[in-house]
């Protein structure tokens, strides 16, 4: 009887640690940084919102249309859903745009992309931020 309890607490253990392995979740942490270099100096209104993956910022105009992707570090939520007045340095075609993206995986596992355009060939029409004030409660969309 002690021989098949002491078989029994073994089997349940080994299943339970099992378990727990087949259980653990893979997680990733991604970081990317832009910089715009030479750009020209602006100052436009808009709509801050979020990014679909709400990771960064875009301005709008009145009609929803994307204007810049704001590129900085800073915390921009008490803006987003504003009528904003933006400052900053837009990516033309003397500028140059700096993209470096960092992904690393809890295995380990990383990855590391760098781009360099010119900015008048940039994917997204960038907006270096230098800073940004509300002259709206809300947006007029």
């Amino acid at each position: 009887m002690k021989r098949a309890s002491i078989l029994a607490v073994t089997l349940l253990t080994c299943c339970t640690v099992g378990l727990a392995a087949q259980t653990s979740t893979a997680e990733q942490k991604e970081k990317t940084k832009i910089e715009i270099k030479n750009g020209k100096s602006v100052t436009v209104n808009g709509c801050l919102a979020r990014t679909v993956g709400g990771s960064g910022y875009i301005l709008t105009d009145d009609s929803g249309r994307l204007k810049y992707a704001v590129v900085t570090n800073d915390d921009l939520s008490k803006y987003v859903g504003h009528e904003v007045q933006v400052k900053g340095n837009a990516a033309d075609r003397d500028a140059t745009v700096k993209i470096e993206q960092k992904v690393e995986g809890t295995s380990g596992a990383k990855t590391e992309a760098k781009t360099k355009t010119d900015g008048d060939s940039a994917d997204l029409p960038y907006l270096g931020l230098k800073s940004v004030k509300t002259i709206g409660t809300t947006c007029r969309q």
